[in-house]
């Protein structure tokens, strides 16, 4: 099978990720809230890098439960700065405790975040490949940014975007092009 060119067949996580998970719409809070942090996490470093401490980052951050998240408190922020397993930045965790509680509100607000999202997609699949950002990833940015949300530049919600499948990007000669 021809995969996205990007896509490292050397690495079973990734292309494990590619054919089951990257492009294909999930609408579900807890995935797309996971998403949104590990997202946040990828600036500056490879989504590869990300991924294969992905599981590393579940079990830090009690499985992604946003409840437990958005409490966590100094001594838990020294414990994940402490954590080999994972990505080490103190601004990064730290703005992913406060993105939990953005989330939160977000999902009060909207009902479940994906009909946050909606506002803005009007609840299409967006086609388009060799890109990094558009007009829908610049308005999101800039709304989480104004809510108070870090590490969500319009370049990150773009990948985000991608990994939710919103924005379906698998290049046309790969066998996901337009096939979920």
């Amino acid at each position: 099978m021809k995969r996205c060119s990007w896509c490292n067949l050397s690495n079973p996580k990734y292309v494990k990720y590619h054919d089951n998970e990257w492009g294909i719409l999930n609408t579900q809070d807890k995935y797309l809230y996971e998403m949104l942090i590990l997202e946040s996490f990828q600036a500056g470093l490879s989504w590869e890098c990300v991924l294969n401490k992905r599981e590393s980052f579940k079990e830090a951050y009690d499985d992604f439960n946003i409840d437990k998240v958005s409490k966590y408190d100094d001594k838990k922020i020294e414990e994940l700065i402490n954590n080999k397993k994972i990505i080490r930045n103190r601004l990064k965790i730290k703005a992913s405790i406060n993105n939990s509680k953005i989330f939160k509100d977000i999902v009060n607000e909207y009902g479940t975040f994906y009909d946050y999202l909606k506002t803005y997609t009007k609840g299409k699949i967006i086609y388009e490949n060799d890109k990094t950002t558009n007009d829908i990833s610049d308005q999101i940015s800039k709304d989480l940014t104004s809510r108070g949300m870090r590490f969500v530049g319009s370049v990150i919600i773009y990948s985000y975007l991608q990994a939710i499948g919103i924005i379906n990007s698998h290049q046309d000669c790969c066998f996901m092009y337009k096939n979920n």
